[in-house]
């Protein structure tokens, strides 16, 4: 997409949403903030050499996810098959991030971020159990109705 083409989409979802850079910014450095001190989080990121730098990359990941800004290049989710996350790493992530969310955003907005991560939590998620040879449905997103798992 060109760059004015991308510059007018992610002012329109801005005005329309009330999240901004700014807000990005300050829900990813508060939330990978409290990730750091959580003790079940910290160690699966206890890998992550430079956070100033990881930071820089989660804040485009997010622009990108929920302004449509295309400013990640990355390959996140292949980033996280190197980790040793299991289901219950998910759900701590989330519950996290909801209390981080709502403490940070006002309501409209911390509703679009906790939609977006549900369903990036089930797509993570399904991709990893898939490739331990697992199937795996969504769990998170709220238009899924009980767990799914099974080991094949």
């Amino acid at each position: 997409m060109e760059t004015s083409r991308r510059t007018t989409l992610v002012d329109e979802i801005s005005g329309q949403t009330g999240i901004t850079d700014a807000m990005i910014a300050d829900l990813v450095d508060t939330f990978y903030g409290r990730v750091r001190q959580d003790p079940l989080l910290a160690p699966v990121l206890a890998r992550v050499e430079n956070w100033d730098d990881h930071l820089v990359k989660l804040r485009a990941f997010w622009s990108s996810v929920v302004l449509m800004s295309g400013r990640c290049h990355g390959q996140p989710m292949q980033a996280n098959f190197l980790l040793s996350i299991e289901p219950r790493h998910f759900d701590r992530w989330l519950a996290l991030f909801e209390q981080t969310t709502a403490d940070v955003c006002p309501p409209a907005a911390a509703a679009i971020f906790m939609e977006k991560a549900r369903r990036i939590a089930d797509s993570f998620e399904t991709a990893m159990a898939t490739r331990r040879g697992e199937i795996a449905g969504p769990r998170h997103s709220k238009s899924t109705s009980t767990p799914q798992r099974s080991t094949t």
